[in-house]
């Protein structure tokens, strides 16, 4: 830990310390403000990253290995849950609901180093950190997640960064609660919603937000800010448009259909068709240009053909990769950046005594909180078969769930595997707007989030699906 010196009270002390000479040794290590570098440390497990799959592997690892076993590399203060960020930019949520100091979040059995990793050398067995130091484990589990490339998209920093601009993003803390102030103060004009072209996490986040846009835009009048903390708003009847008939909302996605799971991709053409929402397909954001209020688009349809959207309000989705200093070893990852591993037992496929769990993984699922929980008893079960020089019996069927909250009381619950086929745990048609369903995104599964995946207890609802088994006839 580092300790800073008052400059009145360190220049007092560097006087008396040249009056009276000490060791230059001693000298160096009473005036010094950093942390030393160059330590190792060893661990049996290394866990690299504290995001949801970190965290609830750290917590189940721990608890059984015991104390000191498992090192969590994780740099960041906090640890955010990550679904309520699009609550956040519709008004329904507060920023400070969203996070908790991450040592409060990870288990108390397991070591924290509060740095970040910046280089695998696998052979050796060893991850080098961003403050010098390096760790040697004798099994490694990468939970790194995906980093945001805002930079990817020509003009979009700058916009974001422009606390008067109408350009907006609910997917990083940073940005998100400008999302709400875009969204009152937008009253005409071409409301604009994009999804990149590349895997992302969440793939729902990017048209939850435009469905809670129109919601809002049909619902409210105008808002009267009171305070920072208290918004007034005018309401219509559930019969009237408020500002709707005056904005057009456009859902601009690189993908070749609205939703990767037909099933709920039927769904939601019916929602885009009765709410006017327009949805061109095969659309890439490139870049921006928020002096003159323009998006630029790419048609991946037709290579090399662009097109440009005027706007009141752009909320743009950045492209989004596996982070460099995983990326940077070609030994463990993929073409795409991903750690390279069985889609079924999460081992990696060169180095058995290596795992990955979440959206840093490269198996082929929705990279949602959902499928990391799912993942987990899966990754647990099959390191521990290591250690104890077992075979792997546990696999991942590629279960992934997206609540996509369609309004401020409506949502579909879309759950599904590596197949895309319906995995659905209620004896309900999830595929129906539900205000029950919106209930649970909102309210639920925040407090199963914290209090049950992050202490090692949530594995996914597959037991509720098989209480709810006998009940799935006659689903309406």
């Amino acid at each position: 830990m580092s300790y800073r010196i008052p400059v009145a009270l360190n220049q007092g002390l560097k006087r008396l310390l040249l009056t009276h000479p000490a060791p230059q040794a001693s000298l160096a290590r009473f005036l010094s403000t950093t942390r030393a570098n160059n330590e190792r440390h060893e661990c049996q497990v290394l866990v690299v990253g504290g995001g949801a799959g970190g965290c609830a592997m750290a917590a189940k690892l721990s608890a059984r290995l015991g104390s000191n076993k498992v090192i969590v590399l994780e740099a960041e203060d906090r640890h955010y849950y990550q679904p309520m960020l699009t609550l956040i930019g519709g008004g329904m949520k507060r920023l400070e609901q969203s996070y908790k100091p991450m040592g409060e979040v990870l288990p108390k059995k397991a070591k924290w180093v509060k740095e970040k990793a910046v280089e695998f050398q696998p052979d050796e067995n060893l991850v080098c950190t961003s403050g010098g130091n390096t760790i040697k484990y004798d099994l490694l589990l990468i939970a790194t997640g995906m980093q945001l490339k805002y930079d990817k998209v020509s003009g979009l920093v700058e916009a974001l960064e422009n606390p008067n601009s109408n350009v907006c993003s609910i997917y990083s803390p940073k940005y998100v609660e400008h999302v709400y102030e875009v969204l009152r103060n937008t009253t005409k004009g071409n409301v604009v919603f994009t999804f990149p072209h590349c895997p992302i996490k969440c793939a729902g986040a990017p048209q939850k937000i435009a469905y809670i846009a129109e919601h809002y835009f049909r619902k409210v009048i105008f808002s009267f800010i009171f305070s920072s903390s208290y918004v007034f708003h005018f309401y219509t009847s559930d019969f009237q448009m408020g500002r709707r008939n005056d904005v057009n909302i456009i859902y601009n996605t690189s993908l070749p259909n609205i939703f990767g799971v037909k099933h709920y991709a039927d769904a939601l053409w019916k929602v885009v068709k009765k709410r006017n929402i327009k949805v061109n397909l095969e659309s890439n954001l490139i870049e921006v240009r928020a002096k003159d209020n323009i998006a630029v688009f790419e048609d991946l349809a037709n290579p090399g053909k662009t097109f440009e959207i005027e706007y009141s309000m752009l909320h743009a989705t950045p492209p989004m990769t596996a982070p460099d200093e995983l990326a940077r070893c070609k030994q463990l990852v993929n073409e795409a950046g991903f750690v390279d591993v069985d889609s079924a037992t999460m081992q990696h496929n060169k180095y058995k005594n290596v795992f990955a769990i979440g959206d840093s993984a490269s198996t082929p699922n929705s990279k949602t909180a959902a499928a990391a929980a799912a993942q987990s008893p899966v990754v647990f079960r099959n390191m521990m078969a290591v250690i104890e020089g077992k075979n792997l019996k546990d696999s991942y069927d590629g279960y992934s769930s997206c609540p996509i909250v369609t309004g401020y009381r409506s949502c579909i619950l879309a759950e599904f595997d590596y197949t895309l086929t319906p995995v659905e745990t209620f004896p309900i048609d999830q595929a129906k707007e539900r205000y029950s369903m919106f209930i649970m995104k909102k309210d639920f599964m925040p407090l199963l989030y914290w209090e049950l995946m992050m202490k090692g207890h949530w594995n996914g609802p597959a037991f509720m699906r098989k209480l709810f088994s006998a009940l799935r006839f006659n689903k309406k």
